[in-house]
């Protein structure tokens, strides 16, 4: 029988070699969105597209969720009645426990502050928020903006804040409001010559309403900011904008008060812009031939141990109009974290490091994420799908939500986990030795045939333990 239960352990391993070798086995979290925004699921999916764990909301989700390691969720989410209303338009943000019980909840949506699209759990446990923050057309005229482009009479700026659940508490904010230039007007605040300072941003830049397509009617809709990430070695933000065609990165180190200033925080900078790339005719650097990015998405930082560590890796969803690609480019910056700017030139990079791009269109949202393995998860939001590239373009595995349904679905993001991910209990560990080695294979093969119980062994969380588990179980060993 031992010799069984080996011989059953190598077909495993042969078959798993065969048909996942380059695929990156892991679990697919995302939230289809439909037409009512009264109701959602969020998905939790391995790579044979087998839903194992769903939660469900009473309101339609702002962007994407994000799985933590002790397998709750945080979840922006669409409020019933938003103070403005434009693409992505959220209000509202939860944590929901593995179980559905709901943690935490916070709303922001008043005369203030609209929360839309994103957010960012960070390390500490407090959560990265993108707001729409309220400027009247006096506040916009007295910065030096020319036309108000709505008849709202409103221009609803961009401001960064971060949570404190616990609390409820904004522990820290950055507006953009306090890093402009004009140069209209000599009389007014912020008046300087702007190619001479990239680090400010020209209020007079794009169109303040509805010119890009997005439902709601008129808005004061500006810099329509969709992603913002978190990068933990440089404690840095940064953030795609659809309406500006641009990514920018901030400081992070800096405290409120040096983030309302051009002083402070590792930078010596305060909240001055870092860093800018995709239309350097928005600081007077480039035309209009030198844009490479059209309505941006999803902007995250490749993370340390990945292929590519340390670049920027995004969607960009009007490349070559009317396709779309995903852009990784490297930013130059040096060995004391500074963005170099030679003399009057726009930032580089001039083109990007790698580029995915098979004839696809990509309206809105939408995103791309790299995995541990070098492969890219891209999602085409419209089209509900996602799927899986590798380094040389090759389509690995692919799904589409809905496919055979009445309804019309779409996925803004999807973000995949690795296996060994929650850390809520370790799954799999069926001797509790704290290591998942062939032992616990042995184990596992053993409850199956010869019957007995042992929750850990339930890796994939069905209810049932069996061969699936099996094979889960010798992904985890081999690290795939």
């Amino acid at each position: 029988m031992q010799f069984l239960t080996r011989k059953i352990i190598l077909i495993l391993m042969l078959m798993i070699f065969s048909l996942h070798a380059e695929v990156f086995e892991g679990y697919t979290l995302f939230t289809p969105i439909t037409l009512s925004q009264s109701g959602a699921i969020t998905h939790l999916m391995n790579t044979n597209e087998e839903i194992i764990h769903t939660w469900s909301h009473e309101r339609g989700p702002a962007s994407m969720p994000y799985l933590q390691p002790d397998s709750s969720i945080i979840y922006p989410y669409r409020v019933e009645f938003p103070t403005m209303v434009s693409g992505g338009v959220g209000g509202g943000i939860q944590k929901q426990s593995w179980d559905g019980e709901i943690l935490w909840e916070y709303e922001f949506a008043n005369e203030q502050y609209q929360h839309h699209h994103d957010v960012e759990p960070l390390p500490n446990g407090n959560i990265l928020i993108i707001v729409w923050e309220n400027k009247s057309a006096e506040d916009a005229y007295a910065m030096g903006r020319q036309v108000i482009e709505n008849a709202l009479n409103q221009m609803w700026s961009t401001a960064i804040l971060e949570l404190e659940p616990e609390s409820g508490a904004i522990v820290w904010e950055w507006h953009l409001w306090d890093h402009l230039i004009q140069d209209v007007d000599a009389e007014l605040p912020n008046y300087g010559l702007i190619s001479e300072h990239p680090q400010l941003f020209d209020i007079n830049c794009g169109v303040v309403g509805t010119t890009m397509g997005e439902p709601g009617g008129a808005t004061g809709d500006w810099i329509h900011v969709n992603a913002v990430d978190y990068n933990p070695v440089l404690d840095q933000i940064v953030i795609s904008s659809r309406r500006q065609d641009e990514i920018f990165i901030i400081d992070h180190s800096t405290t409120s008060d040096e983030a309302v200033s051009h002083t402070g925080g590792n930078s010596g900078k305060g909240g001055d812009l870092l860093y800018r790339w995709g239309n350097p005719q928005n600081y007077d650097r480039g035309a209009n031939a030198d844009k490479i990015l059209g309505i941006p998405h999803s902007v995250n930082w490749i993370p340390s141990g990945y292929p590519g560590a340390g670049h920027l890796i995004l969607m960009n969803n009007i490349h070559d109009a009317p396709f779309a690609a995903v852009l990784e480019i490297i930013t130059p910056i040096d060995e004391s974290n500074n963005y170099i700017l030679p003399g009057d030139e726009p930032y580089a990079p001039e083109t990007w490091e790698w580029m995915y791009s098979d004839g696809f269109m990509v309206p809105l949202q939408g995103g791309a994420f790299r995995l541990p393995n070098g492969n890219t998860l891209i999602t085409l939001a419209v089209e509900a799908e996602i799927f899986e590239v590798d380094m040389d373009g090759n389509k690995l595995w692919t799904y589409t939500y809905g496919e055979n349904e009445a309804d019309n679905y779409a996925i803004a993001r999807a973000q995949k986990y690795s296996m060994d991910y929650l850390d809520a209990t370790l799954l799999g560990d069926m001797n509790s030795d704290g290591v998942l080695n062939v032992l616990d294979i042995v184990s596992l093969v053993n409850i199956i045939l010869y019957g007995g119980e042992n929750t850990a062994g339930d890796i994939n969380q069905d209810g049932n333990i069996n061969i699936l588990d099996v094979v889960i179980l010798v992904n985890l060993i081999l690290g795939t």
